[in-house]
């Protein structure tokens, strides 16, 4: 415990090519304790084992000695540490790359990293069922390259009474990037539920950093956000009973209010009232919001029961290759000639190519194709087509999947371009669950 009142949290990524301008203002200006820059998501940590199946010093976030650069000389003023999950896939190489900032910066910081979280070979000996297919792993015939656990709040508090000035992690539960430091700090019993599940609503409120002040919540003119091209991050001043003042600079743009928050505390969230993390199971079915200043909100209620008996795992697959086309017809029935252009290529990907259907997908852009049928298409003024295709390498069928602009029909009238064509490796995720084990820092 370290005798404080209140703690500042403030938000510096929320996802891994967020911009790094607020998080410098917060650094700079927020007099904050902590920075949190939570920059993963399942596919970021899939991606990162792919890069380091090339490159054994890779997998970390790409952005992480920029961030820390732009940052850190603030923080040190500030008094202000850093916790971050952009360990990624290679924890290890991310925290030897911090100390290498740290170092060319000519600061004495202290770097913890968080290891623990990579349970591929458990995986691979368990066989687990996965959730998505209802299979064992073992029957699902892409690669495995990777699997993650959700690891929870401790190591992170662990770090830091260590005495870390940043904390890097591997995959980290959103929430738990922000709940650590306030274990932390306020020493509290990882028995009390309740106050778990309040420094969880505050982790969740924050983790995504400009959807709260703003981005997520922007639709004008029904809801406009001011300035948002210099969208400010938020921050919160939370007390040792977990109730929040979240707020954001006033110098930055954006907004932070009950409506953006109410949206928020909504996303990413199936059933309010049982929010499962691997430090508590949040219940957020009694969470008020009370604005008390401009750009500034009260949040509390938050009720919690104990965690669940086993994590979740992230599981990455080698995905084939991804070959996409798209092509734009405009004017009068563009929507027809699309759908001519598609059925053209469809077949001869099949009967030339030598291509399964049930790997080609077809959508027309800007004919509804996001609604994915639950609204009528109606007669757009042009239509972009996307056709893409998924093999497995290596194999003549891979070329054959990014060069569909030659199935194509010679340009009919009022196409707006010429078919654009790419092609890449892909990657899928799926999860599974796998027990609580001892090792977890």
């Amino acid at each position: 415990m370290s005798g404080r009142t209140t703690v500042r949290l403030g938000a510096g990524a929320g996802f891994a090519g967020d911009r790094i301008d607020p998080a410098v203002e917060l650094a700079e200006h927020g007099n904050l304790d902590y920075l949190v820059f939570e920059c993963l998501g399942e596919r970021t940590v899939a991606a990162g084992h792919a890069r380091r199946l090339t490159d054994p010093s890779a997998g970390y976030d790409p952005l992480l000695a920029a961030r820390l650069r732009a940052v850190l000389p603030h923080c040190a003023v500030a008094g202000t540490t850093v916790v971050t999950n952009s360990g990624a896939a290679h924890p290890e190489a991310a925290g030897a790359r911090a100390v290498a900032e740290v170092d060319a910066l000519g600061l004495s910081s202290r770097v913890a990293i968080v290891t623990g979280d990579d349970v591929l070979d458990a995986v691979r000996t368990r066989d687990p069922v996965v959730w998505e297919t209802g299979t064992r792993l073992s029957e699902i015939d892409d690669e495995l390259i990777s699997a993650n656990a959700y690891l929870g709040a401790e190591p992170v508090a662990e770090a830091l009474a260590a005495g870390a000035d940043v904390v890097v992690t591997g995959r980290v539960a959103d929430p738990a990037l922000y709940l650590g430091p306030l274990l932390h700090e306020f020493g509290w019993d990882r028995a009390d539920c309740d106050l778990l599940a309040r420094g969880t609503l505050v982790g969740h409120l924050l983790e995504c950093a400009g959807q709260l002040t703003g981005g997520y919540f922007a639709d004008p003119p029904a809801k406009p956000v001011p300035d948002p091209a210099r969208l400010g991050f938020p921050l919160a001043d939370v007390d040792a009973d977990g109730a929040a003042v979240l707020g954001k600079l006033a110098r930055s743009g954006g907004r932070l209010d009950t409506r953006t928050c109410g949206e928020q505390l909504l996303y990413e969230v199936d059933d309010p009232g049982a929010y499962v993390t691997p430090d508590v199971v949040a219940d957020f079915s009694g969470v008020t919001f009370e604005q008390s200043g401009v750009d500034r909100v009260i949040a509390r209620g938050a009720a919690g029961r104990p965690r669940p008996e086993s994590l979740k795992v992230t599981l990455g697959f080698r995905g084939g290759w991804l070959g996409e086309g798209q092509i734009t017809y405009a004017g009068p029935r563009c929507l027809d000639r699309a759908r001519m252009a598609a059925d053209i290529v469809r077949e001869r990907l099949v009967a030339v190519h030598g291509l399964d259907e049930s790997s080609i997908e077809v959508e027309y852009i800007g004919a509804g194709a996001a609604l994915r049928g639950l609204a009528p298409a109606g007669e757009p003024v042009e239509v972009r087509l996307r056709v893409a295709a998924r093999v497995r390498p290596p194999s003549r069928r891979r070329r054959s999947a990014g060069r569909w602009n030659r199935c194509t029909p010679t340009d009919p009238p009022a196409v707006g371009e010429r078919a654009a064509t790419t092609g890449r490796s892909s990657r899928s995720v799926r999860a599974c669950c796998r027990g609580w084990t001892s090792d977890r820092r």
